[in-house]
């Protein structure tokens, strides 16, 4: 087991932007018991994660899509991604708010896309992929052509998977919730018996637990 997505993983684990507690779950603001709370704003904070997540985004999209014109962050957390990987490949970078300003020329694309362009979206967490899917409408009502989203994590919720394809839009991911428990047993963050207790809740996470 020594694939990137696995070692992406484990460095999500190292530095806490992941943290696993199946016997002491966390509450999310939908009300949604939780055993896993993700963070990768802290990837910001450890140069050698945040230049390998950059390195594999550049590889991802220059095997998946080809040739692009500019790579676009969604608000907020997955704009320094997108700042690292235009300046990795040598490209424009846009921005793409949650929602327009309310002044000024109310824009909810910072940045300069042009209609006929061909853009990425860079996000940090998949969940139900309602925000990305938003934000790569805004990309489009702007003209251009989105050719997919790349995210650092998804829980895979079955959800985010009928959201994109209902979109149509591409998504591919540096690493999963599979993946990560994966190295969460072999690593010794969770026991072999918690694995059921997991993979319940990305089942049902509003029934969660039964």
């Amino acid at each position: 087991m020594n694939t990137i997505a696995h070692t992406i993983a484990h460095m999500l684990l190292q530095i806490g932007a992941v943290t696993l507690r199946p016997q002491q779950p966390f509450t999310w603001t939908s009300g949604i018991k939780s055993p896993i709370y993700c963070d990768n704003r802290l990837t910001m904070a450890f140069p050698q994660v945040r230049d390998l997540i950059a390195a594999e985004f550049s590889n991802r999209i220059n095997c998946e899509w080809g040739l692009v014109d500019v790579i676009a962050g969604t608000a907020t957390a997955g704009i320094p991604h997108a700042a690292f990987v235009a300046q990795k490949m040598c490209l424009p970078m846009a921005y793409i708010r949650s929602s327009a300003k309310g002044h000024g020329k109310e824009n909810m694309i910072e940045g300069l896309i042009r209609p006929g362009q061909r853009v990425v979206v860079i996000e940090d967490l998949i969940s139900t992929g309602g925000s990305s899917v938003k934000a790569a409408q805004a990309v489009r009502d702007a003209g251009a052509e989105v050719v997919g989203v790349a995210a650092i994590f998804t829980y895979g919720f079955e959800k985010a998977t009928q959201t994109f394809a209902d979109a149509g839009i591409p998504l591919r991911t540096l690493t999963s919730y599979d993946t990560l428990l994966e190295i969460a047993v072999e690593k010794g963050y969770i026991r072999q018996e918690e694995l059921n207790l997991l993979a319940a809740w990305r089942t049902n996470p509003e029934n969660w637990p039964a």
